[in-house]
């Protein structure tokens, strides 16, 4: 197969779970033999950039080298011109259109160039075109999600929030972005850091530096990620029980350092794949309510409650993320599971057991070649021309297509 996958992110260096489980995917295919290309935005030039070049060790050699080949766009506004560009040239089989697209303008392209042989990646809930979390709803582009010829979702929540918002079936491919081990336990009752990565307002940071207040005696740790602006780095430095920690290449470096994960996300996550990396290593994990994160704890204790963000105004931070309307927070579930972890030692150690369980059978069911042969299995088009073909015809006419599925008698 010729595979094509475009973003509105950076690939070289990848930022964030969604790019990481996208190159894994093409990653094993390229290694199969599939020939395999993305077209994606370019992170700026300078010393943020270089840095994580360093932390990553993933840029463009190092993905030609694994068989992927990629075209970075510096330009936004030429991105879909790109793409355009690619698609003619290397004739894809399929266009993978992840969701970090927020203008919907590379699903349109896609659309427009390669009718038929689209497949939407589903990852991140604010990105796509339909539903209340969306930061930009359009119901143009929500008909193309539901006229590709696939739409695949990480997990059973946001495959579910996909259906009830668009009626279109999502089919449930989760990359298997943890590895394949070992992974050593990395718990201890004595020692260590409360966590957590990525800290900005929709990840929750005010629970995060409200619960170090209550928690003076104890230490805290915090992994910057894409969200956190320099406004968020001022207000953890501001606590002197805080420690700002490196970015590193492998996930097992800061969870060494961790005692306790805390997970306080107060936007819809897709799934939370730091939940299952941490449980993984037996790191017990307090994560909030919000969407796909109670289906990343995997059935373990503690989930607290958190408020969801249902609003933003139109007022964007350094990272041009919209500012969310954030709800006053009943911090006491989240102090009580945060207390007891800290000072049950048997609760600690049976938590931190059934979370390395739960997580290495969860891991372990994983496999890379889903994505190859679940698209080897898709006809180019054929999806799209039943949807139409039924879309046209008349009550009468569908309800007796119905009947003869059923092999009624007419």
């Amino acid at each position: 197969m010729r595979i094509l996958l475009t973003a509105n992110a950076s690939y070289a260096p990848p930022r964030g779970g969604a790019t990481r489980g996208n190159l894994l995917w093409l990653e094993y295919m390229a290694a199969e033999g599939h020939a395999c290309r993305i077209v994606a935005a370019a992170l700026p030039e300078g010393a943020a950039k270089r840095a994580q070049m360093a932390q990553e060790g993933l840029g463009q050699r190092t993905l030609l080298a694994r068989g992927v080949e990629l075209h970075e766009v510096s330009e936004r506004a030429r991105l879909a011109l790109e793409l355009h560009r690619q698609i003619r040239e290397f004739q894809p089989d399929w266009v993978l259109v992840s969701s970090e697209d927020l203008g919907h303008g590379l699903l349109r392209e896609a659309n427009d160039s390669a009718p038929g042989r689209v497949v939407y990646l589903a990852h991140t809930p604010q990105f796509f075109p339909f539903g209340p979390a969306s930061w930009n709803p359009d119901p143009s582009a929500t008909q193309l999600v539901a006229r590709a010829a696939a739409v695949v979702a990480i997990g059973q929540h946001t495959a579910a929030y996909i259906r009830r918002h668009t009626g279109r079936d999502a089919v449930v491919i989760h990359p298997p972005i943890y590895g394949s081990g070992p992974f050593p336990n990395l718990a201890s009752f004595d020692i260590g850091l409360v966590t957590m990565v990525n800290p900005c307002a929709v990840k929750g940071i005010s629970i995060f530096t409200a619960l170090a207040e209550r928690f003076p005696a104890y230490g805290f740790g915090a992994l910057p990620g894409w969200g956190t602006t320099a406004a968020d780095r001022a207000e953890l430095a501001a606590r002197p029980n805080i420690t700002m920690l490196p970015n590193c290449r492998h996930i097992a470096e800061f969870l060494g350092r961790t005692r306790i994960l805390l997970m306080p996300s107060i936007w819809y996550e897709g799934f939370g794949l730091t939940v299952t990396e941490a449980m993984l290593h037996g790191i017990p994990v307090i994560a909030s309510d919000a969407g796909g994160l109670v289906e990343a704890k995997l059935g373990t204790p503690f989930v607290a409650h958190a408020p969801a963000i249902e609003r933003y105004v139109p007022v964007f931070d350094e990272h041009s993320l919209p500012q969310p309307v954030i709800e006053p927070v009943d911090l006491r579930p989240w102090e009580d599971a945060l207390r007891a972890l800290l000072t049950d030692r048997a609760l600690y150690e049976r938590v931190s057991a059934a979370s390395r369980e739960a997580a290495l059978r969860f891991a372990g069911s994983l496999d890379a070649g889903r994505m190859p042969r679940f698209l080897q299995s898709l006809k180019p088009g054929e999806a799209v021309r039943e949807r139409r073909s039924l879309a046209n015809l008349s009550p009468q006419k569908r309800a007796l297509l119905l009947r003869m599925a059923r092999g009624r008698k007419l």
